[in-house]
């Protein structure tokens, strides 16, 4: 997992932002190189980025529970 990786591709495609009550929202992003990215609205510049697999056990893991002590 990379935290702002400063060379990642400047070209990432965010889908629509997710956001909660107080404008708490978070995004998904894919570059051309098939990296996924999570990032806040709040700061543009900052993602963090890992592969699209790591993404999808990420969201797998959040939607089975394993997240649910953070709530």
């Amino acid at each position: 997992m990379n935290l702002m990786d400063p060379s990642a591709p400047e070209k990432i495609a965010w889908s629509e932002a997710f956001c909660s009550e107080g404008a708490n929202c978070f995004r998904f992003g894919l570059d051309d190189a098939g990296r996924a990215y999570i990032g806040s609205t709040l700061t543009p510049g900052a993602y963090v980025s890992d592969s699209v697999e790591a993404l999808r056990a990420l969201i797998s893991a959040v939607k089975a529970g394993e997240a649910d002590h953070l709530l």
